[in-house]
């Protein structure tokens, strides 16, 4: 295996995609073992694409793409827009508010991201927001969306180590609301201290204003809340709930919004026929490693060394954390769910550790190392479009990552946060 994560991370260092790397990299391994036949590597590539549970992936992708064209991005804007816009610094709490309920229908963190970068950055940055903190506030809070359901990596977390979608789904809305609290607090202290938006602070919208805007994206607003129950009641499973939010997305697009038409119905479904190709190739490859790490007998091996160095079940469950924050650093959260997900989860349901608050935990983590140097997406993503630079991303957005840490730490040492509502229901 030593040789596969060598070649792994040259290749990721040559800006190889990703499926490639993980695919090239995992073939490498049956010329060292005589024993073992290539033909394995194809047979689990389809293997891994093969399962009912996936199915929810890419119905949700083009659920959320569907919605994002059916005007219900405009509606949640404007929703947003009347709770906060008295705010000093209104257009990020804008931002923020609009992450959270975005994370119901988008699913993804870089999705929200590029989507606002190229909505509201413009509009931050016209109005007096420095371009770092702009990006900041649009990066961080689409962060929000890792743990809101429908998110595709917890979606993918519960596929890969049989976990209840349905309790994953309902031990990411506390996190969720929190983390925007939290980014809510940090922003209005900073635009305070800076003057942002103070004289052109919207006044507090009425109760008529909020209800009214509230009534228009009442389809959007629903379409988690009909997810989360009819899942944990039983109505569907996660991969019917995946098809049932396509037809949803349809109906609110075409009959109710009338804003979908063909034309943008085409442009949805070829971004999605692009994002779930990205995906299921890396899932497919991804496999083939799975399938290594389970011969070359891995987990039994890293659960023998972390026991072997604390017996502590809490330190335990820190230094797993500290190494997901490095390892969210280089590899795209998707990759780190499928690779990683087999190797800790058998080590953390040994000490103790509920594979639910786990999930909520490895999500936030990884999701946020897409948001953090040296190569991370989302930060890419929302810089490019903004055309700020990656220093003064970096430089402004440490506020904003203190808050996350905050989350994480209360998350890990206070579980009741993260369960709270799997054990209600």
């Amino acid at each position: 295996m030593l040789v596969v994560t060598i070649l792994f991370f040259a290749l990721l260092f040559l800006n190889m995609p990703v499926a490639f790397a993980i695919g090239i990299s995992s073939v490498t391994f049956f010329f060292f073992e005589p024993g073992l036949p290539v033909e394995i590597s194809t047979q689990r590539m389809i293997a891994g694409t093969q399962s009912f549970p996936l199915l929810a992936v890419p119905f949700f992708i083009l659920a959320g793409n569907l919605m994002n064209a059916s005007g219900i991005t405009k509606r949640l804007m404007a929703f947003a827009q009347a709770l906060t816009g008295h705010l000093v610094g209104s257009l990020a709490h804008v931002s923020i508010v609009l992450s959270t309920v975005m994370g119901g229908v988008s699913g993804s963190a870089n999705a929200d991201a590029a989507m606002q970068s190229r909505i509201l950055g413009p509009q931050m940055m016209a109005r007096g927001y420095s371009g770092g903190y702009t990006v900041g506030v649009i990066a961080l809070s689409s962060l929000i969306t890792a743990t809101i359901p429908p998110s595709i990596g917890l979606i993918l977390y519960g596929y890969v180590g049989e976990v209840s979608i349905g309790e994953l789904f309902l031990a990411g809305i506390i996190p969720g609301i929190l983390m925007m609290a939290l980014l809510m607090v940090a922003a209005y202290i900073i635009a305070k201290k800076r003057g942002y938006d103070q004289e052109q602070v919207m006044k507090r919208a009425s109760f008529k204003e909020v209800l009214t805007t509230f009534r228009k994206s009442f389809w959007a607003l629903l379409f988690p809340v009909i997810l989360v129950v009819g899942i944990r009641l039983g109505v569907f499973t996660p991969s019917e709930a995946g098809a049932f939010a396509v037809v949803y997305a349809l109906i609110i697009g075409f009959l109710v919004y009338r804003e979908l038409d063909w034309k943008s119905f085409k442009q949805a479904v070829g971004q999605s026929v692009t994002d779930n190709a990205i995906i299921l190739l890396i899932i497919s490859t991804s496999s083939i490693l799975g399938f290594l790490i389970t011969y070359d007998r891995l987990p039994q091996s890293t659960a023998e060394f972390l026991l072997g160095v604390t017996s502590s079940p809490s330190l335990l469950l820190i230094l797993i954390l500290i190494f997901l924050i490095f390892a969210g650093m280089f590899i795209e959260s998707t990759v780190l769910v499928l690779l990683l997900t087999p190797i800790f989860l058998p080590i953390i349901t040994q000490i103790g550790v509920d594979p639910v608050h786990f999930g909520i935990l490895m999500m936030t983590i990884v999701t946020f190392g897409g948001m953090t140097p040296p190569v991370g997406v989302t930060m890419y993503t929302v810089c490019s479009l903004t055309n700020v630079s990656i220093e003064d991303y970096v430089k402004e957005s440490f506020p904003f990552i203190i808050c996350i840490f905050i989350l994480i730490g209360l998350l890990t040492f206070v579980p009741e946060i993260s369960m709270f509502l799997p054990n209600l229901f």
